[in-house]
């Protein structure tokens, strides 16, 4: 399963690390996705979901 929000589809995103030398290393920048249990077409379902979505309320948490 990708690490993707399943509300916005926000994913890593890429980057360099710069040490002091300035030498570039790929680096990954990952979203911070929880896994909650949340109602998909009326059924509860175990999805990612980022916390942003989860905290400005775009998904109904299954109880």
């Amino acid at each position: 399963m990708p690490k993707i929000c399943y509300s916005c589809g926000k994913g890593p995103a890429f980057g360099h690390t710069r040490s002091h030398s300035m030498v570039a290393t790929k680096r990954r920048f990952n979203p911070n996705l929880q896994k909650v249990r949340i109602e998909v077409a009326g059924t509860p379902r175990r999805e990612y979901v980022c916390t942003r979505c989860l905290k400005a309320g775009k998904v109904l948490k299954a109880v």
